[in-house]
């Protein structure tokens, strides 16, 4: 648009129109970047990658089981996990706790790294390879290293798979209030976008498998 004003522009300059068409077209506005989502097949290749490793496996397993950010990740301590209920206890912004319930695939992963753990004076849960609590650069390194290996070309980070995580429990109609508890947003309209999304993934599922 900017070329296409600038171009008549210049022909309404040297007198070969008297007015320029683009007089009023305004500017369309920078179409704002999406929220990144994996797709089953992508983060199952990061899974299937990290396999061999119970650490990085744990890792992306609980981002992917629980949506918790990189800095509650980095943060959790084996006293917050709590393998009866089962659930974690994650401290969130602003100092708030509060609980998220395992599923199956990440109370196993996480029982299959704790069995593993090396000894170390920290409660921390994730450790790095010098016995030391990871720090969240490690973990997005990790996540991003991963991405790579597993061919993924958009820019996915431990952010991806929070709102992958969002995005697929909306996709299977969990209420954006429970959604909000498990996310740990203060505000639901932030949690509402997520509803929407699955709202419009639904459709187009609708529409792809139409008969």
């Amino acid at each position: 648009m900017s070329a296409i004003r600038e171009y008549f522009r210049f022909l309404e300059g040297v007198g070969l129109i008297t007015k320029s068409p683009t007089t009023g077209i305004a500017t369309p506005k920078r179409e704002k970047n999406g929220r990144q989502v994996l797709r089953a097949d992508e983060y199952t290749k990061m899974l299937s990658l990290a396999g061999a490793n119970p650490r990085d496996y744990a890792i992306i397993q609980v981002f992917l089981q629980t949506g918790i950010r990189v800095s509650e990740l980095a943060n959790l301590r084996i006293e917050d996990i709590d393998f009866i209920k089962p659930a974690i206890t994650v401290r969130g912004k602003g100092s708030v706790q509060r609980e998220i319930a395992l599923e199956k695939k990440g109370i196993h992963a996480l029982k299959s790294y704790l069995a593993l753990r090396p000894q170390s004076i920290s409660t921390r849960v994730f450790l790095n390879y010098q016995g030391d609590p990871i720090s969240e650069r490690g973990v997005r390194k990790l996540v991003v290293k991963y991405r790579k290996e597993a061919g993924i070309t958009k820019k996915a980070s431990c952010h991806t798979l929070r709102h992958t995580f969002a995005t697929c429990k909306a996709e299977k109609g969990v209420p954006a209030y429970q959604l909000q508890q498990w996310l740990g947003h203060a505000n639901l309209n932030t949690t509402q976008i997520y509803i929407n999304l699955g709202k419009q993934n639904a459709r187009k599922i609708m529409q792809d498998t139409s008969i």
